[in-house]
């Protein structure tokens, strides 16, 4: 059986399959976990453990001997990001009326944190495939500087910025300390980067699976046209700026587009900023299913787009006779 590449085939297929499975059981058979107990109880219901540790093997992969080009590409990039996902959520801040979540109508489910999150973090693997068939290797390197985006830490800062959280510094310090933590291993040890570097992929289906523990399918049914439409503003409004930032640094715009999606391992954040903000427990679930549809969307749409764009630009370049 080849259980790994019929998942694999659905984009995001690792983080978004057993989130689903982790939904159906969680909708079906809500005391399950403490039916069972024990070991089996903690893989259902641990997802926060798995996320610290999958953090410090992302940070591993992280090096800060990045080239001047490499640094000045993944750090446009990041920012673009990071700038767009925060200007968004001072715009959803001021018109959604309780500063958190639409709770009616059409948009119910919209929150701050499900916007901010959807637009902070790019899906790395799917950057560097689309940089290694239409871009250089030099902007492929410049996600060494990008995946700093991985974890909560930025879009605390971004609703914070908002408005709508304010967080203790030793909390923020606590979100970004397990990366800081694997950076610094990774960077002092090759042989640590391998091997906590090799190790975070497998954490993601774990992970997923904690976090589809705490979602009801309502929830997913619910998200279904809102995700679209959020997957869709994704690539345009992050794409558009992130073309610009690519540009200004010298390149074409190929990157910018490329970037212009959502990492699956961001479906954790608002779990994430959840366990250390109650106040967004409820609005935890319904962001996580937001996000994890801009997930699938973005990963559809931008592998077209950029092909498009790719052949764009290439045409452009032609030498007229």
């Amino acid at each position: 059986m080849q259980i790994k590449k019929t998942i694999e085939r659905v984009p995001g297929g690792m983080m978004l399959i057993p989130l689903l499975l982790g939904a159906i059981i969680n909708t079906f058979f809500p005391a399950a976990g403490k039916t069972f107990g024990s070991f089996t109880n903690a893989l259902m219901t641990g997802s926060q453990p798995i996320l610290a540790v999958f953090f410090v093997c992302m940070g591993a992969t992280l090096n800060v001997k990045a080239t001047p080009y490499i640094l000045k590409k993944g750090g446009a990039l990041l920012g673009a990001k990071i700038l767009t996902g925060t200007a968004l959520g001072f715009l959803a801040a001021a018109l959604i009326p309780n500063g958190l979540m639409v709770e009616h109508g059409l948009l119910a489910g919209l929150s701050v944190l499900a916007i901010v999150a959807s637009m902070n973090d790019t899906n790395g693997g799917l950057y560097m495939a689309l940089i290694g068939q239409f871009g250089r290797k030099e902007d492929a390197a410049a996600y060494s500087v990008m995946s700093l985006e991985s974890g909560p830490f930025f879009t605390m800062i971004a609703l914070g910025m908002a408005g709508v959280a304010a967080f203790p510094l030793p909390t923020l310090i606590g979100t970004i300390l397990p990366l800081l933590i694997g950076m610094l291993l990774g960077n002092l040890d090759e042989e640590m980067r391998d091997f906590l570097g090799g190790a975070a992929p497998i954490m993601i289906p774990f992970f997923a699976f904690g976090l589809g523990n705490s979602l009801n399918l309502e929830t997913v049914w619910k998200a279904g046209l809102l995700g679209l439409l959020m997957g869709v503003g994704v690539v345009v409004i992050t794409g558009t700026v992130l073309i610009i930032a690519d540009k200004l640094t010298g390149g074409t715009g190929v990157a910018g587009i490329a970037a212009a999606t959502t990492a699956g391992n961001a479906a954790a954040v608002p779990a994430a900023i959840a366990a250390v903000d109650p106040r967004f427990l409820p609005v935890a679930p319904s962001a996580t299913m937001l996000v994890a549809t801009c997930v699938i969307v973005t990963a559809i749409l931008v592998p077209i787009v950029t092909a498009w764009y790719a052949r764009r630009v290439a045409a452009q370049t032609v030498p007229q006779p």
